[in-house]
């Protein structure tokens, strides 16, 4: 019996039930590689969704960003709701590297921003993998980087029990040694603070306070506590805590680590002075001693991940642990979707850290061993996955060459047929009357068309300058429209396309983002500016697949703004066709009526936002009305909410009604 139990809401139709069963004799036949080739709206989640259920084992599914990594985890959620479904992405909002540019001698140091909602999830999705086996894990390419050891992780994973003999100040000690932070103010994630007989913690993985009351040297109760209220939830006799960080080390493997760093330093500066490099070897020399200074001092360091070999005892060049890792030796599935995309990426994240690696090291800001904190080098991670799905409506080269079985599902259950395809000059032409104004003005004009018949439209333009700018043109023609590209933060990006959808605007603009994966029903028109101009954004490939948003509406339609025609449109229009008069013929045989697909509009932001959060919003929203009657008022009043609950040490609410004295005071501008 299968550990997944997959919802019943839907069955499979069209071609997915073929695409299942081939799929799915693939792998009992042992087969490592398999292509699932399935044209845009076909239901490649869900068919992928009954080959898991059916396989039965702990699943990866890899995509190429957050934000399609999010609605796939969404997706896989609604399939499987019993069942452990996790969200798994870099937890910066903002990732600036080190690096050092030799041209102009300019030095960057890493700046980062954590997002520690994603943190904890990303906790989450560790703590199922060592705890579970029905686990699906929906990653982004950030799972093949360095996590830190699952070994030594789990290691110190802590019981704490009714009757325990653990002292308060035992276990004090014991959770600033996993990296807990001790606080007297309101709890965040992995942090604790002490209360006369009771301690109160809230994990790394879930938005809870676990209160630990004494009796004495003996534990005497475990309450859990909701983190907003603080209302008791439950009671428990026995609960296990995980570090509040992914990379752990013992006092043993520090000592080694501290050892073997001071080693590679003296034999590195003997290379750097017999080189003639003194000023590279004086850099390398002052910082390494300050680094290691800081890390004896508070346990830390900037870019102490740098050092992550030594702490780790692995040997020079040998892959770092990455979430791979968690899932164990035991067998799993990798699914590598919109896999045209996520396979070059996957195979060229460790070139690029290298060369930038290289940089730093050839010039003294780090040592040699920065080489190893590193993504894996794609032979590594074919290496440490198992058997493979590649998901895609475009395989690439890779896939082609390499598949030992491409299952092929063009036929879309719903009866959607490819959308129309028009193609419009870029350029103004003619003259008077019936001049022809260019592609903007007719974008703008069929968009109005169809947002007056209550369809969503798509623009899709070359870079990210021109999306911010067509975007508030748009808006200064009273046209609600926004923008969406790579600068855009994780959990702002998946709230945009969630209005979107909402209809809280009608034009989205955006770049290649717009390309993959995204399942947007309510798109009635999409128009690709300066669709003749060659190159990635333009090419056969990212044309079919920015078509395919338009693919899950009857009302579909199309607008290529090109004055030349080149080889990739001419692909483009002609795959179209091919794939319409497929769908056409097999509706025509089965007496199938197309129907626009209907999808809940659901994302994950809820569980991107913290209780506290949710909390400011639902008081926002039961405050709506004061606030128009009389804003100064209610503010007044709210301050002296604030000051009340300071008064009584209730931080908690006092830091919510802060929060929303804040937001209400912005409304007041």
């Amino acid at each position: 019996m299968s550990i997944f139990k997959l919802s019943q809401e839907m069955s499979p139709a069209g071609d997915q039930p073929k695409a299942i069963k081939g799929l799915c004799d693939g792998l009992s036949k042992g087969l490592t590689k398999q292509t699932l080739f399935g044209v845009t709206g076909s239901g490649k989640t869900f068919t992928m969704a009954n080959v898991i259920a059916n396989y039965g084992k702990p699943t990866l599914v890899i995509a190429h960003n957050k934000t399609l990594a999010a609605q796939l985890a969404q997706e896989y959620r609604e399939f499987f709701p019993n069942n452990a479904v996790h969200y798994f992405v870099s937890y910066y909002d903002y990732y600036q590297p080190e690096a050092y540019m030799p041209v102009t001698d300019t030095y960057i140091e890493k700046e980062a921003m954590i997002n520690e909602e994603i943190e904890r999830l990303r906790h989450a999705s560790t703590q199922a993998l060592l705890t579970r086996r029905d686990v699906i894990i929906v990653a982004s390419v950030s799972c093949i980087y360095g996590l830190g050891s699952p070994v030594e992780y789990e290691k110190v994973n802590m019981k704490i029990a009714v009757g325990m003999e653990f002292s308060r100040a035992e276990l004090i000690r014991k959770l600033i040694d996993v990296h807990f932070v001790r606080t007297n103010v309101e709890l965040n994630s992995g942090e604790f603070r002490a209360l006369g007989n009771m301690i109160e913690i809230m994990p790394v993985n879930e938005r809870t306070i676990f209160r630990i009351e004494y009796d004495a040297s003996t534990i005497s109760k475990i309450i859990e506590l909701d983190p907003t209220t603080m209302s008791i939830r439950s009671e428990h006799q026995i609960i296990f805590l995980f570090p509040a960080k992914h990379f752990i080390s013992t006092p043993e493997q520090s000592a080694r680590a501290f050892k073997t760093i001071k080693i590679e330093l003296e034999g590195r500066l003997a290379e750097l002075e017999k080189a003639g490099k003194m000023l590279e070897a004086e850099r390398l020399k002052r910082r390494v001693k300050y680094d290691l200074a800081m890390i004896k001092e508070v346990g830390y360091c900037n870019g102490i991940e740098n050092y992550s070999r030594h702490f780790s005892g692995k040997m020079p060049g040998e892959a770092p642990d990455s979430l791979l890792a968690y899932f164990g030796s035991r067998d799993f599935l990798t699914i590598i979707d919109e896999s045209h995309v996520t396979v070059p990426q996957i195979g060229g994240m460790y070139a690029g850290d290298a060369s930038r690696k290289n940089t730093l090291i050839d010039y003294g800001f780090r040592l040699p061993s920065a080489r190893d904190n590193r993504p894996l080098k794609f032979d590594e991670f074919e290496k440490k996955v198992g058997q493979v799905i590649y998901t895609t409506a475009t395989p690439g080269k890779f896939e082609k060459e390499h598949s030992q079985n491409v299952v092929e599902q063009v036929i879309r259950p719903t009866g959607l047929i490819d959308p129309v395809i028009d193609v419009k000059p870029v350029a103004e032409k003619g003259q008077g009357e019936n001049k022809y104004k260019g592609q903007i003005f007719d974008f703008i004009e069929e968009a109005e068309k169809a947002i007056k018949k209550g369809g969503r439209v798509i623009g899709t333009t070359l870079t990210k300058k021109m999306a911010e700018d067509l975007a508030e043109y748009l808006k200064e023609k009273k046209i609600k429209a926004e923008y969406l590209h790579s600068d855009i933060k994780t959990i702002d990006r998946i709230t945009i396309l969630t209005d979107f959808r909402k209809g809280k605007f009608d034009i989205l603009i955006g770049v290649n983002l717009l390309r993959e994966g995204l399942d947007l029903p309510e798109v009635t028109l999409i128009g690709i500016l300066d669709a003749d101009k060659a190159g990635f954004l333009r090419s056969e490939t990212s044309l079919i697949q920015i078509i395919g948003r338009a693919a899950r509406n009857v009302d579909g339609r199309v607008i290529l703004y090109a004055d030349v025609m080149n080889d990739a449109l001419n692909y483009a229009i002609n795959e179209t066709a091919r794939r319409r008069k497929l769908q056409s013929d097999y509706n025509t045989k089965h007496g199938i009526t197309p129907k626009t697909i209907i999808k809940k509009i659901q994302d994950i932001t809820d569980q991107l936002q913290t209780e506290h959060d949710k909390t400011i919003k639902e008081l926002v929203k039961i405050d709506e009305k004061m606030f128009n009657e009389n804003p100064k008022k209610l503010i007044e009043m709210k301050n002296s909410e604030m000051s009340e609950a300071v008064k009584v040490l209730d931080f908690e609410t006092a830091a919510i009604l802060r929060d929303e004295i804040a937001i209400l005071k912005k409304r007041m501008v």
